[in-house]
């Protein structure tokens, strides 16, 4: 049994305030899965029409589209801490704020809460890769960005168990609006850990810091001289424009699916995303082993392909939904997907960040977030518009395979090109 633990020790060397970021991050991580989950389904209970839930959804990743760019300008040789504070307050209070306003029908209110809600996630989301890498050594670097990833699987695992508790005692009384509330107010845990942090690194040694009149810390113009590599960036976000773009298209619509195609309540389908999380925070914690035995090379493409033929799978249960066994062969391969998909994250954004350079990686990073969310955004829309002209559940996530498929390629591109610059010399570690 031991040996199924083994990767343990890989995490054991994570210094101090890494960890403690990392656990501020796994408390807003659990807000975001429970809404992710139990939102959709709170509108539904509330009246409102998919196409309207799809639009809503829109404007949580509007949020982040809109602050991403700007933040990553701002963050390059300057405090991140402030960042982190920020983001475990306001995603907990704007939470209970689009709670409270689905639940008096205040649809701008709710639009608006949405979009500071996503917001408040750029804050911790598009800063904490550059953190790790700042404030770990070489070896631990894959070890943190792995751990990191895991918090959203970590969240969804006790969201789901305490939700499924929840609903076992009386799910009358512990409803949509009563677990939303509750890990709202769970989420300002993070602030905890936060305080812990005493030392730390706040920029990288290629930055220059003085202070300013106003003892801000600003960068010289040493610093600055060196100008953002454009062409590098864009070549090593083609391929994650290409999957969030599919991602949007079905990851904010999986609880609807089995609602409405297998008739799976927020119970039950607690149950399987807690399993599901289960599995990808076990799959993202392998991830630096796997990287040391059989690489970059192998292990994304390998890892994206299983999952977007389980995914291809999953879907077309919707052709024999009437049969029992489709909600089982459902369940089934939504297990596979989450993991098999997940697993490359860390993989993924490592490399990238690598292949960019350290003086690339903060706009990287809110590029990265600014691409997923704005491809949601976009995709939320395309939903909202495939939906209204008949369009099944089935039909939309095999646009998403198709997408997955062309992204895979991509990455193996991307790979082939990072190993290449790797042997001239050209990749900063």
């Amino acid at each position: 049994m031991s040996r199924f633990f083994s990767f343990i020790k890989d995490y054991k060397q994570i210094e101090k305030p890494v960890m403690n970021v990392i656990i501020s991050e796994f408390f807003i991580q659990m807000v975001n899965a429970t809404f992710m989950n139990i939102l959709p389904l709170y509108m539904t209970r509330k009246g409102f029409t998919d196409e309207e839930i799809a639009l809503f959804i829109t404007f949580r990743f509007l949020g982040v589209f809109i602050l991403a760019l700007p933040l990553g300008n701002l963050i390059k040789g300057r405090k991140l801490m402030p960042l982190f504070y920020l983001s475990n307050t306001c995603v907990p209070v704007f939470g209970i704020a689009i709670i409270l306003s689905i639940a008096f029908h205040l649809k701008y209110l709710t639009l608006i809460s949405l979009l500071l809600w996503g917001a408040s996630f750029t804050f911790m989301q598009i800063p904490v890769a550059p953190f790790i890498l700042r404030n770990s050594k070489k070896e631990n670097h894959t070890a943190g960005i792995s751990l990191s990833y895991s918090t959203w699987s970590f969240g969804g695992i006790i969201s789901g168990v305490i939700i499924a508790v929840l609903d076992k005692i009386n799910p009358t009384f512990f409803d949509e609006k009563f677990i939303l509330l509750l890990f709202s107010v769970l989420g300002l845990g993070g602030l905890l850990f936060l305080f812990r942090i005493k030392k730390f690194k706040e920029v990288d040694s290629e930055h220059f810091i003085r202070e300013d009149s106003f003892g801000e810390k600003a960068e010289s113009k040493k610093s600055k001289a060196r100008s953002t590599d454009w062409l590098l960036i864009f070549k090593a976000l083609i391929p994650t424009l290409i999957i969030a773009t599919g991602a949007g298209l079905t990851i904010p619509f999986i609880s609807l699916f089995f609602d409405k195609i297998h008739h799976v309540d927020k119970g039950g389908f607690s149950v399987l995303s807690a399993i599901a999380a289960i599995l990808v925070a076990y799959g993202a914690m392998l991830v630096p082993k796997i990287k040391k035995h059989i690489g970059y090379k192998v292990a994304i493409p390998t890892t994206q392909s299983l999952a977007v033929i389980s995914l291809v799978a999953l879907s077309t249960t919707q052709f024999y939904s009437q049969y029992s066994v489709a909600v089982v062969i459902a369940a089934i391969c939504y297990l596979l997907r989450q993991p098999l998909m997940n697993m490359a994250g860390p993989m993924t954004t490592e490399i990238v960040l690598n292949y960019v350079g350290k003086h690339n990686r903060e706009i990287t990073s809110a590029l990265t977030a600014a691409i997923w969310s704005g491809s949601w955004v976009l995709s939320g829309f395309m939903v909202k518009i495939l939906l209204s002209r008949g369009f099944q559940f089935v039909n939309i996530f095999l646009i998403t395979s198709l997408l997955y498929g062309f992204g895979v390629v991509m990455y193996y591109l991307l790979i082939l090109d990072y190993n290449k610059r790797e042997e001239k010399g050209l990749i900063e570690n």
